[in-house]
């Protein structure tokens, strides 16, 4: 359930990245966090246990429709999809106000598509909370792969009550940010609803601020090409925790801090 701070008139909506081990959940992050203004987003943070980690990081989009003139932050979560970081994957879901599950479009990798699916569906009933009335935009990945599975099976299977989906490439950024700018627009309404009470209406299009890019002026036939540049790892602050119940309340307090900032 989004976090409202009353005082500073802001919206904290939980956005959790959710799929299938390896399918491009984490790259989603990374290259949204890499691309956009460091204005409008705060630090990349890993929660993390002797077994488990937690990637987190808030957004405040330029534009995601105001409710009731309150600002909206949205908080962006991951885990990995590995067997072995169930317990984080169930608490990264407790209060999900929008999923986008990352598919992985290898024909071989369907039946762990489906099992991600299944078991996201369970642990949302856990917490109680309705798969059908919880925005999902399904991102099929890696469609630059041979044997891909046919968008057709994906939604035949995965998505059948046609809500939007998106193919992508996330590790060139195809496809990442029409993701994430697809959930925006279907989850602020759901909350303008939840919180206030307003009757649903089309949100306007989510602007997002990226970081502004070196022109390179273009080169003539014998001139040599720029190099490009070497590829610089982004800055991630961990949190070293005992469990995964910490992770938990952790991802709450977090919750309350961005949802207590006023606007940049």
């Amino acid at each position: 359930m989004a976090f409202v701070n009353y005082a500073t008139k802001t919206i904290a909506i939980k956005v959790v990245y959710y799929g299938p081990g390896l399918s491009g959940k984490t790259t989603n992050l990374r290259y949204i966090y890499s691309r956009l203004d460091e204005n409008s987003r705060g630090e990349l943070v890993c929660l993390e246990t002797d077994t488990e980690r937690t990637l987190f990081f808030d957004l405040l989009p330029v534009k995601a429709g105001l409710i009731k003139g309150y600002k909206v932050h949205f908080q962006l979560l991951t885990v990995p999809g590995q067997v072995f970081y169930e317990a984080s994957r169930r608490s990264v879901l407790k209060g999900a106000d929008g999923i986008i599950f990352v598919a992985d479009s290898q024909a071989p990798l369907l039946d762990a598509n489906l099992e991600s699916f299944d078991e996201m569906r369970r642990y949302l009933y856990d917490y109680g909370i309705d798969l059908n009335l919880t925005p999902i935009v399904f991102q099929y990945n890696k469609r630059d792969l041979s044997n891909l599975i046919p968008v057709e099976t994906f939604n035949n299977l995965l998505n059948p009550r046609g809500l939007p989906y998106v193919e992508a490439i996330a590790i060139n950024g195809v496809g990442v940010l029409d993701s994430l700018k697809l959930m925006a627009k279907m989850v602020v309404p759901v909350i303008r609803e939840r919180v206030f009470g307003e009757k649903r209406k089309e949100a306007p299009p989510v602007e997002l601020v990226e970081e502004k890019k070196e022109q390179v002026p273009p080169t003539k036939p014998e001139e040599e090409k720029p190099k490009p540049k070497e590829f610089v790892p982004l800055r991630v602050t961990k949190i070293k925790l005992k469990s995964s119940k910490d992770v938990e309340e952790e991802l709450e307090r977090l919750a309350k801090e961005f949802a207590s900032l006023k606007e940049k």
